[in-house]
């Protein structure tokens, strides 16, 4: 577990007004900017594997140019915190892509890093410029940019398009690690990309920390019990 999730685990935060915390963690400050923005919604939505869910994160709700700038902040943030070398950036499409454009824009704006990225088409140009691969060649280090992990397939096929390449993948960066279990395995989908891929996965938060921006949400009180009881049946140890 690492200082920043253990950190988050342990605090307690204290309100100014029932819609403004007081927040400690990187990672509360994205919950609270994801809740404020529509994209992290509240009530029962059915995910892909069948289960209920009590919550949703749609990268998609950051629909406008503050949104994505704040956003893709937070994936630079994360990524020059863990990355002081030379890499590069892949956008896998439909969401990868302007998650890696922004994040690129960021990591030179917030961070005086000029980093090159590339993102792909769902299907091969025949015309133009050709081929899958838009923008800069895949090449040394390359971080994968996307919006959240479900089954890892997506993750896979950037892994395979990368290596194929000749470029090495290094790590994944989403928005929020949900920790559940896969629907035939007691592993969560992040935990078996590790193994699987060889790759780092970095998340902006977790469903540990979903958890305790919920408790401190007094508006909130019936999700946190919703969530807790979610937690207990899918959610990783």
């Amino acid at each position: 577990m690492s200082d920043d999730t253990a950190n988050s685990l342990t605090s307690k935060h204290s309100f100014e007004s029932q819609h403004h915390l007081v927040m400690h963690t990187r990672q509360q400050e994205f919950l609270e900017f994801a809740y404020a923005s529509g994209a992290l919604k509240f009530g029962q939505f059915i995910l892909h594997s069948g289960r209920r869910s009590p919550y949703f994160l749609n990268t998609g709700g950051f629909s406008n140019g503050a949104d994505l700038m704040k956003l893709s902040g937070f994936y630079a943030d994360a990524i020059a915190q863990r990355f002081s070398s030379e890499f590069m950036l892949y956008g896998p499409a439909y969401k990868g892509i302007p998650l890696a454009a922004a994040t690129a824009v960021s990591l030179n704006y917030k961070h005086n890093r000029s980093v090159s990225f590339a993102f792909d088409r769902k299907e091969a140009k025949d015309h133009g410029e050709l081929g899958w691969i838009v923008g800069a060649p895949l090449t040394g280090d390359v971080v994968i940019v996307e919006d959240v992990i479900t089954s890892g397939h997506s993750v896979d096929k950037a892994v395979d398009t990368i290596q194929k390449q000749g470029a090495r993948p290094v790590a994944v960066v989403i928005s929020l690690d949900r920790m559940e279990k896969c629907v035939d395995a007691e592993q969560s989908a992040v935990q078996q990309v590790r193994e699987r891929c060889d790759v780092d996965v970095l998340s902006l938060a977790t469903f540990i920390d979903l958890l305790e921006f919920v408790d401190n949400m007094r508006e909130l009180k019936d999700t946190s019990i919703q969530l807790n009881a979610y937690g207990k049946k899918y959610v990783v140890d």
